[in-house]
């Protein structure tokens, strides 16, 4: 591709909905180009770790300190994350070595065309309830910092990521990169202190019982905190959005662009499970102070941990900063993977594509009504329910990667996206989805008994990993693809296995794209970019099936 989206012009011809109108470096709908991933892979890394700077960890994990023990709270955020890694891994890898977002992979690893819409809405639900769950964070700061009251806090923490999101990578590089040491510096900062200048500290921490366990560990316990923490896997996404912009892996890269690929992807989840260990010691620490009803909050932990390390006219202003600083870094890449999402549905859904400012709005507008609903006090409840949904989703893709493609070769290896390639429904995603999240959330509202409660997340993850492959074999894998042929003779990989650079002119809008991004044409003797397809709603343009 010889210029990028936000080069692109109205002048062109317009198709079914004018794609080419498309103004923003967000390469919605479609495989990221290679003309435009200049970046290098620790670059790249850099930007994605960035976005995981939230403070929800703190408090996800005081919460569960706090009600089950650090005892147990430590072994639910260690399983959760071997969890969100092992099943991060292959997603991360697809996303990329192949340039594309996990709605595009959740496409073709078991969903089918339209069947993935189902898992872009959940992905959308997630980024606007965490980005509520940081804009609450952000506006308690504020009203401790400035006295803002938190109504107009969560206004202020809504609208102030607008102008840093609506031209993508690019900005949103920048101000990961820059932002990122000093963040780090006002994190670990205080914990060093704290231990250092009273290793007590720690042993209090350690022997902190909670209010409803006894301080013994035991399974329920540690299945309940572990059922909050891998709400977070659905974080996987957001890393994949930055992920995608990997530049090509060769023989010269391969060991920065594995490094980067294994330390931005599944590799968040390392510093997200140190955040939620950090959080229930940050809480214990300032209970008997502020009391179990504050302790959760963070700007409150890093007010009492700056009390004991700085002046005190230095406290509440640093301990502002952080709390800003943590939210913009992470509410911007919220507001940009929900926009993609939203998008992303919307599309494929009406045929129409309104360019994806318009759902910045719609996600920032569901956000700013959690946060005035007061959503922080019933946080770990919102959490609980919604990681069944998220884990469905996940487990389901991973093992569709993991199993139906490597070992039972039912699934196509490479993965694919476009209209017309897909069915528009396939069972194997669709049932193993709809299966455990549905049983899981049934288990987590006691409709099989209190017992089982606290095992719907585990359910979710079981029985998605054994229907995947299970329905992959009823099916023997035949609504994977609707054709094998795309119609270009051109190659679609290069000779070393990445998305070929191959550019050619897209019919309808007249514009230029690269070989990952385009099929033959049916009723033409040309060539047609992914996002035309996508508005293509009388199917005009759209191979038929073959298979």
């Amino acid at each position: 591709m010889s210029t990028t989206e936000s080069a692109r012009t109205s002048s062109a011809p317009a198709g079914p909905a004018d794609p080419a109108k498309e103004t923003l470096e967000d390469y919605t709908l479609r495989f990221a180009p290679r003309s435009y991933r200049r970046w290098s892979p620790m670059v790249v890394a850099t930007t994605a770790l960035g976005g995981i700077a939230y403070m929800a960890d703190f408090s996800i994990g005081a919460g569960i300190g706090l009600a089950h023990g650090a005892g147990n709270a430590l072994l639910a955020i260690g399983l959760a994350a071997v969890v969100i890694f092992v099943t991060g891994f292959p997603l991360a890898y697809y996303g990329a070595r192949y340039n594309i977002d996990l709605d595009l992979i959740t496409r073709g690893s078991g969903f089918g065309y339209y069947g993935s819409v189902l898992t872009s809405i959940i992905f959308a639900s997630f980024t606007f309830i965490f980005f509520a769950l940081e804009g609450s964070i952000m506006a308690q700061g504020l009203e401790i910092g400035l006295g803002l009251p938190l109504w107009l806090g969560y206004a202020v923490s809504t609208l102030m990521v607008i102008p840093l999101v609506v031209y993508g990578m690019k900005a949103l590089s920048r101000l990961q990169v820059w932002t990122t040491p000093i963040w780090l510096l006002l994190m670990v900062a205080p914990l060093v202190y704290l231990i250092a200048d009273d290793p007590g500290t720690v042993d209090r921490f350690l022997a902190h019982p909670g209010t409803d366990g006894g301080g013994a560990v035991n399974t329920a316990s540690v299945m309940l905190g572990a059922g909050v923490c891998l709400s977070l896997i659905a974080q996987i996404g957001e890393q994949i959005d930055y992920l995608r912009f990997m530049p090509p892996k060769t023989e010269a890269n391969k060991r920065s662009w594995w490094t980067a690929v294994v330390m931005a992807g599944p590799g968040w989840v390392v510093l997200g499970a140190l955040k939620q260990a950090i959080g229930v010691f940050l809480a214990v620490y300032i209970l008997a102070r502020v009391g179990p009803a504050s302790a959760p909050e963070p700007i409150q932990q890093f007010r009492g941990a700056f009390e004991a390390m700085m002046p005190s006219w230095l406290v509440v202003p640093l301990a502002v900063v952080l709390v800003v600083i943590s939210q913009i870094k992470i509410n911007v890449t919220n507001a940009y993977s929900g926009s993609l999402a939203w998008t992303n549905s919307f599309t494929r859904v009406t045929g129409h594509y309104p360019g994806r400012m318009v759902f910045v709005l719609v996600n920032l507008a569901f956000a700013l009504v959690l946060m005035e609903a007061d959503m922080f006090s019933f946080l770990n409840s919102l959490l609980g329910f919604y990681s069944n949904c998220a884990i469905a989703w996940v487990v389901t893709v991973a093992t569709d990667i993991g199993v139906n493609k490597y070992l039972l070769k039912l699934s196509p290896l490479r993965p694919e996206f476009r209209r017309g390639m897909l069915y528009a429904v396939n069972p194997v995603g669709v049932v193993a989805f709809a299966a455990a999240s549905g049983l899981s959330i049934a288990m987590y509202f006691h409709v099989f008994g209190d017992a089982l409660q606290p095992y719907s997340p585990v359910a979710a993850a079981v029985i998605a990993f054994v229907l995947t492959p299970l329905t992959a074999v009823v099916t023997r894998g035949r609504y994977y693809l609707r054709r094998t042929d795309d119609g270009i003779a051109e190659p679609l990989l290069d000779g070393d296995g990445n998305p070929s650079g191959v550019t050619f002119d897209c019919h309808v809008c007249a514009q230029s794209y690269e070989r990952p991004d385009l099929t033959a044409c049916v009723a033409h003797d040309a060539v047609v970019c992914s996002l035309c397809l996508s508005t293509d709603r009388a199917g005009a343009h759209v191979l038929p099936a073959t298979a």
